[in-house]
């Protein structure tokens, strides 16, 4: 008797109804009835070991199957456009969240996957609108920027004189500067001198004068935290500030290191527009400003801020027909920041699990394990969904036996660590060997590992011990060009990567689902100076954030 027909019978048998062995003794039970029921148990249990052997014997099939559906017949681009270009931006709380959590559920809903939105708290509900910034002396000429996240709309355009935050000693030189700042825009980044990349510099300039960049680059910023220090606050307490000194603006510009590319977060200021604008527009209104030309800028932010909204998860369930009490997760935070469409933070990774499901849907529906998808809300304002159904849900908690997430940009898988879960090597490496070599061959592995503290979704479920691992991507410069910026656009997908990364985690996914031994959850002994992570509480209101 084979290994897996063994396990089968041990199951079948845990769930047998043992009450029907007691009944015989018992003169008013019908013969019949006992034997039916023998007949169907044992039924069910042929069912069972037939479904079982049929993946394993078939797998090579289904996953050939599988792969030439991607080829051939991927929907990622389709998900991209309907979930980037005609909805966009995902900010927590905003109408676009909720749109695409609709979204969501009814394409699973077409693809005959069961999913609902599970609300789990409430956050401000502001919708961004158009950005107008115009600089209208000394010269006139349109501003590259936008609004920030959460800030009050100007009702109608402002304008006013743009001064530049100086470098400051001591707190008394500050706290004398901030009279002078009423009725005035205030420039509160620091100014860079270039706007090329170190790596342009590397190449292209002289080895002495990349020396005196780098050198030039490292001074200036010292200079500037040394004066936030002197000020004896925060950035984020200085505009608060300045906001009570009467300024009537604020103007940042978050440089990321790359030419174009800029952090869009959330607004400082209560009531005042605060907007960030492009390294070159910044530098231009900084050096017009010190030299003593005193520009002048009009901004008119048209955002709606619309009260309150209930915060969601948006959770998919392939039932398992064996085991369906274990679960597989797959897991991708749906929210994004919103200074673009969200395209590699985390829109690739969203249609990336519900590209999975539809090909476990259409080609291997009858897996051992359930299957559960989980899309989460407000991973970007600290993982808030992620934790909130870890808290909502300890007794499905319990019941996942593995998860995948994806959360790291558009390149092909590269990296899975094994979360310090001691046993990972024995099951993640079993499962990999049936991915195709020219994906596998990519993708470096770390076991035992370490745990993963935050950063992204499966470190909530780390930290509940369950063996969640991410899924690793080629950077594309991922972390200056795209994270959080108002670069993270549809077009820096790179859709072959994801079509390969498609392949590998339904690979992964359908292995972990029909595995017929138990999936180890045993943690590695830490190094004394180290503790597991926490299980944490979710910001489930706005006024916590």
């Amino acid at each position: 008797m084979n290994c897996i027909f063994q396990n089968n019978i041990k199951e079948a048998f845990a769930s047998f109804p043992f009450k029907f062995l007691i009944y015989p003794y018992k003169s008013t039970m019908n013969k019949n009835y006992l034997k039916s029921s023998f007949l169907l148990s044992f039924s069910v249990l042929g069912l069972a070991v037939s479904a079982q052997n049929n993946f394993q014997q078939n797998k090579q099939a289904i996953y050939n199957e599988i792969i030439n559906e991607v080829e051939n017949n991927s929907q990622l681009e389709q998900l991209a456009f309907e979930l980037l270009d005609e909805i966009g931006p995902r900010l927590v709380g905003s109408p676009e969240m909720q749109q695409a959590h609709n979204w969501v559920v009814d394409t699973y809903k077409k693809w005959n996957i069961s999913a609902e939105n599970v609300a789990y708290g409430e956050w401000k509900s502001w919708q961004r609108g158009t950005t107008q910034i115009e600089m209208t002396h000394p010269r006139i000429k349109s501003i590259d920027g936008m609004q920030l996240a959460w800030n009050a709309n100007t009702k109608k355009a402002i304008e006013a004189e743009v001064v530049v935050m100086p470098l400051f000693e001591s707190k008394a030189e500050f706290e004398t500067w901030t009279n002078s700042v009423k009725g005035k825009i205030v420039l509160i980044s620091q100014y860079q001198k270039s706007g090329r990349p170190e790596n342009q510099w590397k190449e292209h300039a002289t080895e002495e004068d990349f020396t005196s960049f780098k050198n030039e680059k490292s001074d200036d910023l010292s200079a500037w935290n040394n004066s936030i220090k002197a000020t004896g606050k925060t950035t984020r307490e200085i505009v608060e500030f300045l906001e009570t000194k009467g300024a009537a603006g604020f103007i940042q510009s978050y440089y990321t290191g790359t030419m174009g590319s800029n952090r869009i977060f959330y607004s400082f200021s209560k009531n005042t527009p605060m907007v960030d604008v492009s390294l070159e527009d910044y530098g231009l209104l900084h050096r017009l400003a010190v030299n003593g030309k005193a520009p002048k800028l009009k901004i008119n932010t048209q955002s709606k801020n619309l009260g309150t909204s209930k915060t969601f998860n948006t959770i998919a369930t392939i039932p398992g027909k064996t085991k369906p009490n274990e679960y597989v997760m797959l897991s991708a935070h749906l929210d994004s920041w919103d200074g673009a469409q969200g395209a590699t933070d985390n829109g690739t990774g969203t249609i990336l699990m519900m590209e999975v499901a539809r090909l476990i849907q259409k080609y291997a529906p009858n897996n051992d394990r359930t299957i559960v998808i989980g899309h989460w809300g407000s991973e970007e304002q600290g993982l808030n969904g992620s934790r909130a159904y870890i808290m909502d849900n300890p007794t499905e908690v319990q019941k996942i036996k593995v998860l995948f997430n994806q959360d790291s940009g558009t390149g092909r898988i590269n990296y899975i660590g094994g979360q310090g879960f001691t046993q990972a090597y024995n099951y993640l490496g079993t499962w990999l060997q049936n991915v195709p070599e020219n994906n596998r061959k990519h993708i470096k592995t770390d076991y035992p590992g370490m745990p993963q503290g935050g950063g992204t979704d499966n470190a909530s479920f780390v930290a509940a011990g369950v063996p969640a691992f991410n899924l690793g991507t080629q950077n594309w410069d991922y972390g200056q060009y795209t994270w959080h910026t108002n670069r993270d656009t549809y077009d820096k997908i790179v859709f072959e990567e994801l079509e390969r990364n498609v392949i590998t985690t339904t690979i992964l996914t359908l292995e972990a689902a029909n595995a017929p031994n138990e999936i180890s959850n045993e943690k590695r002994v830490l190094p004394t100076t180290t503790e597991w992570p926490t299980v944490k509480e979710p910001k489930r209101n706005s006024k916590d954030y």
